[in-house]
């Protein structure tokens, strides 16, 4: 058996609303090594910032994990108190938000925020927490680190600001680092900078990546494996090259023929997934992607499909996968 750092078995977490019942995830396993890089891609409301937030004991009420293991880099994350929590919050596993302008505190410098990180989790005092400081926010890029310590968020720039979120995140070296759409806010130069410096960052510390993002194009260029989600389930699950060249879901393959594509000779339409996503209060009995595919079967909104393995890890939840394989094994 593999050893591995993430280790999510069937993890089902929902929402208790005043409405209902909200699903969000529905039987969800990741397994990840030390190292990896992994991808989370989907539409907004798929699961992907849950997965991720309830592996670092997270999850905003009224959320509840109702069934499930979460194993990480040796703690049973199931069993764990928040005093627990707290210990390997930012210090084994760390996060990079969405907006660093909300993650940050405006009343407080950023050296003062980089500092309370280290001093937290480590024994360094006051100067050697300051020294630290100012290594790790040379280490992310940003010049002047000294006169940047007494600045307060406002002071930089968006880029800048991410920076020092990266900076905090890595304050104490951890094993994983979920980054949460971390260049969403950012312009193309300085999103290509900042995932640069992130897989340098890791090659240097030798951390795993969560990538949770909505942009095809950041998955390609730095997760080795990626897993699509729709509706709290993995549709599908594979290396970076099985996702994109040999797609077996139909919401993969929708999602790749909307992203534009720079080696088409001649003009192309974009062609968008039509529909809503699902009420995940009342979520179909099948398929949840049933009602938006433009493929879709009777048993797809009767029934869940059965899971199909391919080569390595690469495996999907589709009837249409279902229905080629028997037909591939009737004409042998």
């Amino acid at each position: 058996m593999a050893n591995y750092l993430v280790d999510i078995k069937d993890e089902r977490l929902s929402f208790f609303t005043q409405a209902g019942e909200v699903k969000a995830l529905n039987g969800v396993s990741i397994q990840l090594k030390e190292g990896e890089v992994l991808g989370i891609v989907g539409e907004s409301g798929s699961g992907k910032s849950v997965t991720a937030y309830s592996l670092m004991g997270l999850t905003a009420h009224p959320g509840k994990l109702v069934g499930g293991s979460l194993d990480f880099n040796g703690h049973h994350i199931n069993d764990m108190t928040e005093k627990e929590m707290r210990k390997i919050r930012g210090n084994e596993v760390s996060i990079i938000f969405q907006d660093p302008m909300t993650s940050l505190n405006p009343v407080y410098t950023i050296g003062n925020q980089i500092e309370e990180a280290i001093r937290l989790h480590t024994d360094k005092d006051k100067k050697q927490a300051h020294e630290r400081a100012r290594e790790l926010l040379e280490l992310v890029g940003i010049n002047e680190p000294e006169r940047r310590l007494k600045q307060y968020p406002h002071e930089l720039s968006g880029g800048m600001r991410q920076r020092v979120m990266i900076a905090i995140a890595l304050a104490c070296e951890p094993k994983l680092l979920i980054a949460d759409e971390p260049t969403t806010a950012l312009d193309v130069t300085i999103q290509a900078q900042i995932l640069e410096l992130m897989m340098e960052l890791k090659d240097k510390l030798g951390m795993a990546i969560i990538m949770i993002t909505h942009d095809l194009g950041i998955v390609a260029s730095t997760c080795e494996k990626i897993a699509v989600m729709y509706a709290g389930k993995i549709v599908e699950y594979g290396s970076t090259d099985q996702i994109f060249y040999e797609p077996k879901h139909e919401y993969t393959k929708g999602l790749l023929k909307s992203v534009p594509r720079l080696e088409v000779d001649e003009y192309e339409r974009l062609v968008p997934i039509e529909g809503s996503p699902v009420d995940m209060l009342n979520p179909p009995k099948g398929c949840a992607f049933a009602p938006r595919c433009k493929s879709c079967m009777k048993i797809c909104l009767r029934e869940m499909p059965p899971v199909s393995n391919f080569e390595g890890d690469h495996y999907t939840q589709c009837w249409l996968v279902q229905k080629k394989e028997l037909e591939g094994g009737m004409q042998q």
